[in-house]
């Protein structure tokens, strides 16, 4: 399973990113864990980027790294967002609470 978690992360797949980092941290090795979260987090990842404000509130990012994944993050989410996004988003979200 790894093996394929790496490959979409190298692939620049931010979940499969943020997956290594999660096993990277259940096995003690915070730095390596760090860096995919961060990496994760500038390519947009919301849940690596909460893992990475529960380690700064714990001490165990700088703020410095802290501040350049939020930055990442940020211009990540921007680059994603269009006015046809929205309104796509707009009506797949009245189609799924059944209004029309």
């Amino acid at each position: 399973m790894i093996y394929h978690l790496e490959e979409a992360a190298i692939g620049g797949h931010p979940i499969a990113r943020n997956n290594i980092g999660v096993i990277e941290m259940r096995c003690g090795r915070l730095r390596r864990a760090l860096k995919h979260y961060i990496i994760a987090a500038k390519l947009g990842n919301d849940a690596s980027l909460e893992n990475l404000k529960s380690r700064y509130r714990e001490g165990l990012v700088s703020r410095e790294d802290f501040a350049a994944a939020l930055r990442g993050h940020q211009a990540a989410v921007s680059a994603t967002k269009s006015p046809q996004r929205e309104m796509a988003e707009t009506a797949f979200d009245s189609m799924r609470s059944g209004h029309s």
